[in-house]
């Protein structure tokens, strides 16, 4: 008779878990000791060669040392972030996050839910995190929502939802073949880029987004767009959305969002309203009136992210029609049944957010909102936000306080654009130079800035959702800008060829 021998059979876990709760205790007081030290380290700095070199390694065969590959990390990953947690990274619009938000996500992925359905914790922290969300933001508490990477997701969420009522025919199972007449949307030139990503991979053609202009606040402009509305209609084309902005990322800018409302009620449109930073100005007392309007939208796109401040990534979409949200995504075969008459971990009248979203896997989002709102609070976020909105003020009357800047646009928010001047050069000239500024900020590790363009012109970009900035950081941004725009504008008054090189 052949002997039988067990088989060798492997796990992931730890041979023995002592090691592992020790390198686990180190790199959570490594990472808190890096947090709390932000502000003695550059903002950013350049990767070298040798650390890029690290990343171009063969595939690891074997197991290697868990303690060499923290060293490996803290050596070659860490010192090399974007570096938005640093209390003076202003750019884009990156938010900063929190050490405890931090330790939320490890918990998160110990427990490692998929919050795509069933009946388990994680669905009703996320079901009572949108109810949170809801009522922060002043929105119907009828309205559906679901928890998203971010504001790119929500907004092709809420489109998609929007597509769908408005088409006037079975969307899903005829596809845009099926439209009777081109469906058409609106949004301002100074609307997101996802808006766009959105519209094509909804198969309408980026044809179909019609950008209309904007004011001198950067706002939609309203008689340009309800001629747009007008003028497509007679073309026999079928407007169905309006995308209004709650904080653009150029300017900071809100579009009179009750107008928008207000349009979309006459002319029987959609109204989703892109409210990515912008729509927490909501929690301010001082700054609430900004966003006035925007509870009255068919769906709200934002993101945690960034001006409430949490890591990376999540953000959400809400729906007003909780019945067209679901039918726009919900899809359920015999091995995902669930409803009413559901039992056991199937669950039965709680949601499974796979029906409000392209997602089915997804992970436990939910828990570092649920948890950071319960650390501090919504009055706490309310006044961080107002707090940053002082502080771009702060910064712009710094600017208009020195003769060699100029602010480029108004700052009604927590985005300042602004540019450095000179007289003696022409708008080229200082488009280079301003340029040039926003590299020698990040190469010092100074401070982060962005830059953009408007009217046509290279501007500085700073966008303030930092909680751990001050207002001495604006003043250091201002003497370095100045310091190196005067160095700048000299070589190119004196060698204009080699500014750039």
């Amino acid at each position: 008779m052949a002997s039988q021998t067990e088989p060798h059979e492997e796990t992931l876990d730890p041979a023995e878990w002592t090691s592992l709760q020790a390198l686990a205790h180190r790199m959570v007081d490594d990472m808190l000791d890096y947090t709390e030290t932000l502000r003695e380290q550059p903002a950013w700095q350049q990767m070298p060669d040798e650390a890029k070199d690290r990343f171009r390694s063969p595939l690891p065969l074997d197991p290697q040392p868990t303690e060499d590959v923290y060293k490996e990390f803290l050596e070659y990953v860490l010192p090399y972030a974007t570096g938005n947690v640093h209390p003076r990274f202003w750019g884009w619009v990156i938010g900063t996050g929190t050490a405890y938000g931090a330790l939320t996500e490890f918990l998160a992925a110990i427990m490692n839910p998929n919050a795509g359905g069933l009946d388990h914790s994680a669905v009703h922290v996320e079901k009572q995190v949108i109810d949170w969300l809801k009522e922060m933001l002043g929105y119907p508490s009828a309205a559906s929502g679901v928890l998203t990477s971010g504001c790119s997701a929500a907004n092709l969420i809420g489109l998609a939802v929007a597509r769908n009522v408005k088409a006037g025919f079975d969307l899903r199972r005829e596809g845009l073949r099926g439209a009777p007449q081109a469906m058409v949307l609106y949004a301002s030139q100074e609307a997101h880029s996802s808006v766009q990503k959105a519209v094509e991979l909804l198969g309408l053609g980026s044809d179909a987004l019609h950008l209309v202009a904007v004011n001198d606040a950067f706002q939609i402009d309203l008689d340009a767009l309800r001629a747009a509305i007008t003028r497509d209609r007679r073309a026999g084309q079928l407007p169905f959305c309006v995308v209004g902005a709650a904080g653009t990322t150029n300017t900071g800018a809100i579009d009179d969002l009750r107008a928008l409302a207000e349009i979309c009620a006459e002319e029987d449109l959609w109204l989703h309203v892109d409210g990515a930073f912008g729509a927490w100005a909501a929690l301010s007392p001082d700054a609430g009136h900004l966003v006035a309007g925007m509870e009255r939208a068919d769906s709200l796109a934002f993101d945690l992210h960034k001006w409430m401040y949490m890591p990376y990534e999540i953000g959400c979409v809400l729906v007003r029609d909780e019945q067209a949200h679901r039918q726009a995504f919900s899809l359920t075969p015999a091995y995902l049944a669930h409803g009413k008459d559901g039992g056991g971990l199937t669950g039965g009248d709680l949601p499974w957010f796979s029906d409000y979203s392209l997602q089915l896997s997804r992970g436990f989002r939910a828990l570092k909102a649920w948890m950071s709102i319960k650390e501090h609070g919504a009055r706490r976020y309310g006044r961080l936000i107002q707090q940053n909105i002082d502080q771009a003020h702060y910064l712009a009357e710094q600017i208009e306080a020195a003769p060699e800047l100029a602010l480029a646009a108004p700052v009604p928010l927590n985005v300042v654009c602004f540019r450095y001047v000179d007289p003696s050069l022409d708008d080229a000239a200082l488009d280079e130079v301003n340029q040039q500024i926003v590299i020698a900020l990040q190469e010092s590790g100074a401070a982060v800035v962005s830059g953009t363009v408007l009217g046509g012109r290279y501007v500085l970009h700073v966008a303030n959702v930092n909680h751990r900035t001050r207002r001495e950081d604006f003043e250091l941004l201002v003497r370095e800008v100045i310091r190196l725009g005067k160095e700048l504008a000299e070589s190119a008054q004196t060698a204009p060829d080699s500014l750039g090189s």
